[in-house]
């Protein structure tokens, strides 16, 4: 019995003398490293930073369990294939993705990488996806639901601009979920008694000429992409009065535009950090449908509206999610 009792005081003294020595043997366990890839102007974007902090919200803290190398284009599309290469070749364990061109992008540098998209009209339309509910390959996401929201755009546009006659749709021509959305746009201004002018472009010269074609009272249809940075030339115009025009985010109401219907870029990017998270606790993005925006808002802003001389009609303000001063 001693014996026994001494063998087993031993077993536990060598046991515990031998953790330290198994512990130093484990390897550390490294961080996820995410790879974030958009074409805005400076690193941080409202949906790179929802992705943040959605993560973070899950209990992923930047440094300890993700770290993230962010590679922005300034609005370049043909910077976007170099820039997902760069994130294939650097080893990263998944690619979060803003708007089509550089979820496109993406998808062709890489069938193996996760890939995570936010900003995407319409992914079927752009081939980025087979389906919604059965994604395939290594890709899904969260769509801003640009087509489908097109109708309501419109006729929000046309309350705000009761005279309004003749919408153009100007995008790029590359853009599939654009193309998508103008086509929606033609299909259903005739039950708004509107003409809708698509026009597709691919140079700034091209943009320029369509743009100047013009005409006072006409409205605007902003693309949801910022592609060549369309948007925000519609924003320069809006604000010289020379059309009234509306967008596709929160984002471009609260830079100044007078009025928005479509999801919050912030919020997109929360949304999407919970795939992300799934994704790297080890699903495989093909099991993960393709979400819609949780978050669809119309976005006033009454300063522009005071400055434009534009009296908002009631019924659009009753409506409003977010009013802007």
């Amino acid at each position: 019995m001693k014996l026994t009792r001494v063998a087993l005081a031993i077993a536990c003294v060598v046991a515990l003398l031998g953790a330290p020595l198994a512990l130093e043997g484990q390897p550390v366990r490294r961080p996820h490293r995410i790879g974030i890839l958009h074409g805005a102007y400076f690193p941080g974007t409202p949906s790179a930073e929802g992705l943040k902090a959605g993560l973070k919200g899950l209990g992923l803290e930047e440094g300890r369990d993700v770290t993230y190398e962010i590679l922005f284009t300034r609005g370049r599309l043909e910077a976007s294939p170099a820039a997902a290469e760069t994130l294939v070749k650097s080893g990263v364990d998944l690619i979060f993705t803003i708007q089509e061109p550089d979820t496109r992008a993406a998808v062709a540098a890489t069938k193996t990488i996760p890939i995570v998209f936010t900003g995407v009209g319409d992914p079927v339309a752009a081939g980025i996806v087979r389906a919604v509910y059965h994604p395939g390959g290594n890709v899904t996401g969260v769509s801003n639901l640009a087509t489908e929201l097109v109708p309501k755009r419109l006729e929000i546009l046309k309350a705000v601009v009761p005279g309004l006659r003749r919408v153009w749709a100007v995008y790029h021509a590359d853009d599939l979920s654009s193309v998508a959305a103008a086509r929606k746009a033609e299909e259903v201004a005739r039950a708004l008694k509107l003409e809708v002018l698509r026009r597709p472009v691919r140079t700034s010269e091209e943009l320029v000429t369509e743009l100047k074609a013009l005409k006072a009272g006409d409205g605007l249809l902003s693309p949801a992409d910022r592609a060549m940075n369309i948007p925000g030339l519609i924003l320069d115009l809006e604000r010289a009065r020379r059309a009234s025009a509306i967008f596709a985010s929160t984002f471009w109401v609260e830079a100044g535009a007078l009025v928005s219907y479509g999801s919050d870029e912030y919020e997109d990017g929360v949304q999407a950090a919970r795939l992300v998270a799934k994704i790297l606790g080890g699903t495989r993005p093909r099991e993960l449908p393709v979400e819609g925006s949780n978050k669809i808002e119309l976005a006033v802003n009454r300063t522009t509206a005071q400055r434009l001389g534009i009296a908002m009609p009631s019924d659009v303000m009753a409506r409003a999610n977010r009013l802007i001063d």
